[in-house]
């Protein structure tokens, strides 16, 4: 039988440390196949190993718990005395909890304010000599949900493969975005992008240490989801993450050249949730619990509906010191290789007008009203004869103006500005749903591949939808799909380049423009370049619609 250890040993704790983690981290526990302790800047760190044989280190704190005076702080730096147990997996952030019927719901997990942490996972022989490729995930969530314990991120299937997965924490909402003049005034001349900085601050550790656990510094692939991709853009672009990543996934959100928060509107919005907080000033604002916080911010994820206050990044002037299309035009930017890629049904599909026209009269119509004088020469380019072209035909113009539109222009400005390659790839494969089963935020019947659908097959967390009860039939096709995308991400983070035996993916080229799809087959298809040419320059005009997506989740 094997030996119980102590998870925490509080002797060997500084004071600090052990005010500040104690009750986050129960003291007693058992690591049931303990890893000798790796030496990090920041202390000692034990992992397990799992019965996989995959090494895992859940729960490692990269930064100090942004509570008390450092609530509205960057991240600073934590060090501690002895060995840090890392055995589970930590609180996600402050957010709101998910309905228990759910897509994305595998279990009530902790949240705190207390939540920097990152979880490790590296293959079974992996040692300090091994220098293997790291992929790093940043979670999606619109910037004010997501965790990086959600089941769906694992690392495990990732390791098992041949490569080092690591997750982390990152502050959102208000309290990982607020701009306030005091902020402002306190830090030097900026303020906002906490959640930015916690996202370089876990880069940073990554790049100090993972040679540690078997990965190779000099070949970090970085990579997010939706609001995550968002992310990965905003390191593309900041100055304090250069040289942290080699390469760049983004999956459903590449958006070089989309509306930027200046600081000055930002501090404005800190100034309103100041109001409405009833607070004196920032120091009051420190002081009042989190959940009084939450409540004010505006959430339209997981089927909540609160139109409270949204905050997100701001150029601050530090992190983000000028707009994107300047950073391009100055070439201040991580030239990276970049996969852009997005779902068939994903949220410019679920947020289009024209995908929920019931009768060619009313596809007519809502034509109409989103292109005006251009509506003809739009419905000449994606005309429908009757109903049943509808979604297939207005999808298609959904997801040309809108991700992979996006994804076109990321590689065009790539092009322009840049020397790597830029992959772009669009992801089709309907999941398997288990005959009759119910989902709150699905229509199982209809559903096809949705917002984050293809994370499970990036990640090989297929049975993670099966968690807690059994929603999916996954096939043996499914399985080896997720195995050969697994071997892409793996491959590019190693090489830069996402072609494996089994998958040759062609990079975007002016005058050749292809993308991968990914669905029943794997292939290469050429882009339509003359219409996205056309709704490049005649986008459609916001409506509605989009409320739509609003209330799907969004991580």
């Amino acid at each position: 039988m094997q030996r119980r250890t102590h998870s925490l040993i509080p002797a060997l704790l500084t004071p600090a440390l052990l005010a500040s983690t104690l009750f986050a981290k129960p003291v007693v526990g058992q690591v049931v196949n303990p890893l000798p302790p790796i030496r990090t800047d920041s202390g000692l760190i034990a992992g397990q190993t799992l019965p996989s044989g995959v090494k895992a280190w859940l729960g490692i704190p990269f930064a100090k718990p942004p509570i008390g005076a450092l609530r509205w702080r960057p991240p600073q730096p934590i060090r501690w005395e002895g060995v840090w147990n890392a055995d589970r997996k930590m609180p996600e952030c402050i957010q709101v909890l998910r309905p228990h019927r759910i897509n994305h719901y595998f279990g009530e997990e902790a949240t705190s304010e207390n939540c920097l942490y990152m979880n490790i996972w590296a293959p079974p022989g992996a040692s300090a000599a091994s220098r293997l490729p790291v992929i790093v995930f940043i979670y999606g969530g619109g910037f004010t949900i997501g965790s990086s314990g959600i089941l769906l991120y694992d690392g495990e299937p990732l390791a098992k493969r041949g490569a080092v997965f690591v997750n982390f924490n990152y502050r959102l909402g208000i309290l990982g975005f607020l701009a306030h003049p005091q902020l402002t005034s306190e830090q030097g001349g900026h303020s906002g992008d906490y959640g930015f900085l916690d996202q370089n601050a876990a880069l940073a550790w990554i790049h100090r240490n993972i040679a540690q656990f078997g990965g190779d510094p000099a070949r970090v692939m970085l990579a997010g989801q939706s609001a995550g991709a968002g992310s990965v853009t905003a390191q593309i672009f900041s100055p304090l993450s250069r040289g942290l990543f080699e390469s760049a996934f983004l999956s459903s959100g590449c958006n070089w050249s989309g509306p930027e928060t200046t600081l000055a509107e930002g501090e404005r919005t800190g100034l309103e949730i100041q109001k409405r907080l009833g607070a004196a000033d920032i120091d009051a604002m420190r002081q009042i619990p989190a959940d009084r916080i939450l409540a004010l911010q505006a959430e339209n994820q997981v089927m909540a509906s609160s139109p409270g206050v949204w905050v997100g990044g701001v150029i601050d002037g530090y992190f983000l010191p000028k707009s994107k299309t300047a950073l391009l035009e100055a070439r201040d930017f991580a030239d990276v290789p970049l996969i852009a890629t997005s779902n068939q049904e994903d949220i410019d599909y679920a947020s289009s007008p024209l995908t929920h026209a019931r009768s060619v009269s009313e596809y007519q119509a809502i034509a109409r009203e989103l292109f005006g004088e251009n509506a003809d020469a739009f419905l000449k380019r994606f005309p429908v004869r009757d109903a049943a072209e509808i979604p297939e035909v207005a999808g298609r113009a959904a997801r040309e103006a809108g991700m992979q539109g996006s994804a076109r222009q990321c590689a065009q400005l790539k092009a322009r500005y840049g020397a790597t390659a830029t992959y772009i790839g669009l992801f089709s494969r309907r999941h398997p749903y288990v005959p009759g089963v119910e989902i709150a935020d699905q229509n199982t019947a209809t559903v096809g591949a949705y917002h984050t659908s293809d994370i499970p097959y990036w990640f090989g967390t297929l049975d993670a939808l099966n968690h807690l009860r059994r929603t999916r039939n996954w096939t043996a096709a499914d399985r080896r799909l997720s195995d050969e995308m697994m071997d892409v991400l793996i491959a590019f983070a190693g090489t830069g380049r996402p072609s494996t035996h089994a998958i040759h993916w062609p990079a975007w080229v002016p005058g050749d423009e292809k993308r991968l799809v990914i669905g029943a087959t794997v292939t290469a298809q050429r882009l339509d370049v003359m219409r996205m040419d056309w709704l490049a320059v005649h986008p459609p005009a916001r409506s509605a619609g989009s409320a739509r997506a609003r209330m799907s989740p969004r991580d």
